[in-house]
């Protein structure tokens, strides 16, 4: 089934040069930064204020079930086993360890202990070069088959992603105090991010962490959600006597825009004391987006796709396969509970749970938004059903794993993640713990091990091993394999 309004596509070409000239500016601003500091006694680039920063993050990998690495996609490879995964692929990946970024930042006083703050943050790819891009990657493989190998009509490593080539990530300013907290407007990272970011042993990596590499868990139900646009965001932690500390976060995204969902809020509550801190959170997001590839058959319609009707006289412009996608909309409730405890700095245990709810959208939106410089063409729904959620379908998320630093430059790390959905289906498919249908219940498991060795202060080497495995409703499409072992060695250099 096809929601229907108006599709828009012209201004790509202006809006990408856009994008390069924005991030030249960044460039250049941040070349000045680092020139003015060269000789600063404390070696931060900081200059009247104002940081330049960054990460490139860089190795080589081998999935034994895997796809074409992607120029784009912000991870380059799935990581994990997916649809597409039909032979082994050894490569060069970006952002494995950390996501490769530059930005700027700044703090400026104000009056006591009030600053005036802001952040300018932009991905990139550093093994290709391209601004990161998760929605060129699935729109570079619309219409595609999986495909048996890497072939032109094949598909190649494609996932969702809020990381939609951006200028940038995360663009916010706004007012900090150590004593009152900080609130900033704009564009950035949700409560729920920050928490991952937190209290996954992997500090949410891509390579080697399942809610690191999907933004499901941080999005609260939806990758698209990880950042939001339009947001209002409060950050406090309160010292208690006697040591320990509350914390209280929360984010508000207005309706002014899509930019992956319509209304959306955040809060977490927690504290800290004696080597633990654990915090609880809640999300509400309102139209979330989930977003893919077109299918062959979608492909097809763009041609005469004209969804809204227009003035007399006036052509319909249709969508173009470059940049058109197809989402899956839903509100999407969830709560979380995560903590970490910390014995003397030497070993560190981490552990997080999150429920989240899917369901149909109150205010359901219409086919013919755009996310970025990309239009959401059609929303897709179950076959043969009038709504995509006529049973909520609900996602358990757990991890747990442990952080042991066996020499002051040497960190060991093991853990392990998983997926725990409930059947939501339908008709004759009701109840199903089966693979033959995605609606049924299913699981995926994740473990990883690896090493991240400090060669200098700015400068370390790692390497893991990850495996992941889906079953039943989890498994449902995958027709290659089921399971993935991915190795993954690099360097990183900070900023």
């Amino acid at each position: 089934m096809i929601s229907h309004s108006t599709v828009v596509t012209h201004g790509r070409r202006g809006g990408r040069l856009l994008n390069r000239l924005f991030l030249g500016c960044v460039l250049s601003t941040a070349a000045g930064v680092a020139g003015a500091q060269s000789a600063a006694p404390d070696d931060s680039l900081t200059w009247h204020g104002i940081t330049l920063y960054g990460i490139v993050d860089v190795g080589l990998q081998n999935q034994s079930h895997g796809a074409p690495i992607s120029d784009y996609f912000v991870a380059g490879s799935a990581d994990i086993v997916q649809k597409n995964s039909n032979h082994s692929i050894t490569g060069i990946t970006p952002s494995n360890l950390s996501q490769s970024r530059i930005g700027l930042q700044g703090a400026e006083p104000i009056v006591g202990d009030w600053m005036g703050v802001f952040k300018l943050e932009t991905f990139f790819n550093p093994q290709s070069g391209d601004i990161s891009d998760a929605l060129k990657s699935l729109a570079q493989n619309n219409g595609r088959a999986l495909g048996t190998q890497a072939a032109p009509g094949n598909q190649t490593t494609n996932l969702d992603s809020s990381v939609g080539g951006q200028i940038f990530q995360q663009s916010f300013a706004g007012f900090s105090s150590k004593t009152f907290g900080t609130i900033t407007f704009g564009r950035q990272n949700t409560v729920l991010a920050d928490g991952i970011a937190k209290y996954d042993p992997n500090f949410a990596s891509q390579a080697f962490s399942l809610i690191g590499l999907s933004g499901t868990t941080a999005g609260g139900g939806d990758t698209q959600s990880r950042r939001m646009d339009q947001s209002l965001k409060y950050v406090g932690t309160y010292g208690m006597d006697g040591g320990g500390a509350l914390h209280l976060n929360t984010e508000y995204k207005f309706n002014g825009s899509y930019g992956g969902a319509s209304t959306a809020f955040q809060v977490a509550i927690g504290g800290e004391f004696a080597g633990a801190s654990v915090d609880a959170f809640y999300s509400k997001v309102n139209d979330a987006v989930s977003v893919a590839a077109l299918s062959a058959a979608q492909v097809g319609d763009l041609a005469g796709l004209c969804l809204n009707p227009l003035p007399a006289g006036t052509t319909c412009v249709a969508a173009s396969p470059a940049t058109a996608l197809a989402g899956t909309i839903s509100d999407n409730t969830a709560y979380a509970l995560m903590g970490l405890y910390n014995m003397g700095g030497v070993v560190k245990f981490y552990a997080g749970y999150e429920h989240i709810q899917y369901a149909n959208p109150t205010n359901p939106l219409a086919g013919g938004f755009n996310i970025a410089n990309y239009t959401i063409a059609f929303v897709n729904v179950q076959s043969g059903a009038k709504s995509t959620y006529v049973n909520d379908k609900t996602l358990q998320v757990f991890w747990g794993g442990v952080r042991y630093t066996v020499v002051p430059d040497l960190d060991l790390t093991a853990a392990y993640y998983g997926y725990k959905q409930n059947s939501y289906a339908t008709g004759a498919d009701a109840g199903c713990s089966s693979n033959v249908a995605g609606s049924c219940s299913g699981t995926e498991d994740d473990l990883s091990f690896d090493a991240d060795y400090r060669l200098s202060k700015r400068f370390d080497v790692y390497a893991g091993v990850m495996y992941s495995g889906v079953k039943d409703g989890l498994a449902n499409g995958y027709v290659y394999h089921t399971t993935d072992i991915t190795t993954t060695t690099g360097v990183r250099f900070k900023f």
